[in-house]
C-alpha cells in the first residue's frame, strides 16, 4: 500500500508565494510508485484547501478562482487516522476527502515555519517530516539560535536585539545601545524571517534609522550585527536527525548588491519566477579549498544536531575574507526548494531526498510512541472543586 503524504504549503507569511513554489516542487517529485502525495494549500487566512487544482502552479495567478475550483477542508483524527474533511460537511453522504499517513510541511517564514504549523499537526498525532516544534521555533528565532550555537562553541557574530516598543519609546537610547556594542557598518534584519526579507545594511545613524524602520514593518523584533564587507556567503544543507546526519555539497550564491536579496534568490535566473531556489545564480560546487569545504560541512552538521533538527535544513555561512573566519549566519529549517539542488550535486535525486525525509518522520514517530505520555493516578477521583482552593485538597 502506498504511503499517503499530505504536502502542506502556503500559509500566513510574507514568504507565502515561495512556499507554494517549493511545495509544488516537492509534490511533483514524490515517487508515485511508493507514495500518494496529497496537496494541501494553506491560504493567507490559514484556510486549508485541497484538490487537483491546487497542484497546478498556473492556477495561482488567480487565487480567488483557484479556491472556487478547490475543496476547503479541516483535519480530524478518527481511530488513529488523520482525515481531510470537506467543509462545510455534506448533509448526506461521506465528507471524507482523503486520509494521510504523514504530514510533510514545505512552508517558509513566520506563522508557519516557526513551529506554529508543526504544533498544529502534532495535535493530530501524525508523523511529521522535518523539524519538530521546538527545533522549528529555535531555528527561526535568529537571536535564540545564536545563543544556543554560541553556548556550543559554534562561531556566530555578536548582535543586539531590539523590539519596536522600546525603539518607539526612546530611539536615541536604542541608537546608543547599538553603537556601543557594534561598529558601523551594521546589518539589520527581522529576527524571525528568511528569504532575505526585511534586511538592510546601515553605514551610519541615518542608515540605521532607515534600516530599523524598514525591518520593523515585517516584525516586532529585529537583530543588529556587524556587516562583513569583504564577505563570501556559502550555503550547505544537512540531512538526518540527532543520531546521524550528513552534509550536502556547498554552494556560493551570487549577489547583485551588498546582501543577497529576495530577487537574487527567487527571481534572477528564472524567466517566470516560479522555479524557487533552483534557478538562483550560484556557483555549485563553491570554489573552496578542500580543507575549508570540509570545515564548513562539519560545522553544518554540528549546527544541525546542536539545534536538534530533523529532515533537511540549510545552514548559511559567512566567511570574513579579511580573517578567513567562518561564521554561521542562519539556519533554514525548511529551506527554499528543500535545497534539493545541493543534494543533486552529490548524486542524490530529489525523489530519494523526499524518501529519506519520510523515513526520518516515521522513525521519530516510532521513537515517540515508545515514550510514556501518561501514568496511573487517582488525583481526579479525590478532586474537590467546591471553593477556590478545592483542587488542592
Amino acid at each position: 500500500m502506498k504511503i499517503r503524504v499530505g504536502v502542506f504549503f502556503g500559509g500566513k507569511s510574507v514568504e507565502h508565494e515561495v512556499s507554494v513554489i517549493s511545495g509544488l516542487q516537492a509534490f511533483n517529485s514524490f515517487n508515485r510508485e511508493k507514495y500518494e502525495p496529497v496537496p494541501i494549500y494553506i491560504t493567507k487566512d490559514n484556510e486549508l484547501y485541497t484538490g487537483e487544482a491546487v497542484s497546478d502552479i498556473s492556477n495561482y495567478k488567480n487565487i480567488p478562482e483557484l479556491l472556487k475550483k478547490s475543496t476547503r477542508i479541516f483535519l480530524m483524527c478518527e481511530q488513529g487516522k488523520v482525515q481531510l474533511i470537506q467543509y462545510p460537511v455534506k448533509k448526506f453522504g461521506n465528507s471524507v476527502v482523503a486520509e494521510i499517513d504523514v504530514a510533510f510541511p514545505v512552508v517558509h517564514g513566520a506563522n508557519v515555519e516557526d513551529g506554529s504549523l508543526q504544533g498544529f499537526l502534532r495535535h493530530y498525532n501524525i508523523p511529521l517530516a522535518g523539524c519538530d516544534v521546538m527545533a522549528s521555533a529555535v531555528t527561526m528565532d535568529k537571536y535564540v539560535m545564536k545563543t544556543v550555537l554560541k553556548d556550543n562553541d559554534i562561531p556566530v557574530l555578536d548582535c543586539v536585539t531590539l523590539n519596536v516598543k522600546e525603539y518607539q519609546r526612546d530611539d536615541a537610547a536604542a541608537y546608543v545601545r547599538i553603537e556601543g556594542r557594534i561598529a558601523y557598518p551594521v546589518i539589520v534584519k527581522p529576527v524571525n524571517l528568511g528569504s532575505s526579507v526585511g534586511i538592510k545594511v546601515a553605514k551610519d545613524r541615518a542608515g540605521l534609522t532607515e534600516a530599523l524602520e524598514y525591518a520593523f514593518t515585517f516584525g516586532p523584533k529585529v537583530l543588529v550585527e556587524r556587516a562583513i564587507m569583504n564577505l563570501r556567503e556559502i550555503n550547505c544543507a544537512v540531512l538526518g536527525d540527532y543520531e546521524e546526519a550528513a552534509a550536502s555539497e556547498c554552494e556560493e550564491p551570487i549577489s547583485s548588491d551588498e546582501i543577497l536579496s529576495y530577487e537574487d534568490k527567487y527571481v534572477a535566473g528564472s524567466k517566470t519566477g516560479s522555479e524557487g531556489m533552483r534557478t538562483a545564480k550560484r556557483e555549485l560546487p563553491a570554489n573552496l579549498a578542500p580543507q575549508k569545504r570540509e570545515e564548513i560541512r562539519q560545522m553544518a552538521v554540528k549546527t544541525f544536531q546542536v539545534l536538534n533538527c530533523s529532515g533537511v535544513s540549510r545552514i548559511d555561512f559567512m566567511i570574513d575574507q579579511d580573517t578567513d573566519q567562518v561564521y554561521v549566519n542562519e539556519i533554514n529549517p525548511i529551506p527554499g526548494s528543500l535545497a534539493f539542488y545541493l543534494w543533486e550535486a552529490l548524486g542524490k535525486p530529489y525523489a530519494e531526498l523526499l524518501d529519506d525525509m519520510v523515513k526520518l518522520a516515521l522513525k521519530r514517530e516510532r521513537e515517540e510512541k515508545s515514550m510514556l505520555t501518561s501514568f496511573e493516578s487517582n488525583i481526579l477521583q479525590n478532586a474537590n472543586l467546591s471553593g477556590a482552593k478545592g483542587v488542592k485538597k
